[in-house]
């Protein structure tokens, strides 16, 4: 009983970014308790209290291709898109030029490439925390660790096999993964 309303659940998601979440059917298929804990970590994936939406999916883009370039970044393009966030700021993100955003958000973006290199920058992480305090620093770092989850799930699962085109408002960008 609890399976076909699983199913419906990802295949609404499915249909709202228009992509195949193969493994996440796999994963609701052969597990309901993986699929119930899996559920059960979306509030962290969303969670967002102090900082703009802007600086939110900067943060979960860069971490995102941390660990992949297929469709989990074409998820947080459309995600960040779904709540506003400006093209310029998603192309400048992909393309790694950090020089085209704004101050603020280019701080955000070397902090966030700073932590998936496992870097420390404390003075990055002291001016972010004087712009947006310590919960805004707990929204950065859940966008950060949480954007990694779903992909290292996939690719652990043997689902993310390719690269892919991110389509940016009908103009289409290669990604790779972050480079290193």
């Amino acid at each position: 009983m609890l399976k076909p309303l699983i199913h419906r659940q990802i295949r609404a998601q499915e249909q709202r970014y228009e992509m195949s979440l193969a493994y996440l059917h796999h994963i609701a298929e052969t597990s309901r308790s993986a699929a119930a804990v899996l559920a059960l970590f979306l509030p962290m994936a969303r969670y967002r209290r102090v900082v703009p939406a802007a600086a939110f999916h900067v943060a979960a883009l860069v971490a995102v291709r941390a660990q992949d370039c297929g469709t989990c970044v074409q998820i947080g393009v459309n995600a960040a898109r779904d709540e506003g966030v400006a093209a310029e700021v998603v192309r400048a993100v992909l393309q790694d030029r950090p020089d085209q955003l704004p101050a603020a958000l280019a701080a955000v973006y070397r902090y966030a490439r700073a932590v998936v290199q496992q870097q420390d920058d404390a003075a990055l992480r002291e001016q972010l925390r004087d712009r947006y305090g310590d919960a805004g620093l707990i929204d950065l770092a859940y966008a950060l660790a949480s954007a990694q989850v779903f992909p290292v799930v996939k690719r652990a699962l043997g689902y993310a096999t390719a690269c892919v085109r991110v389509d940016l408002d009908d103009a289409f960008l290669e990604t790779t993964a972050l480079p290193a």
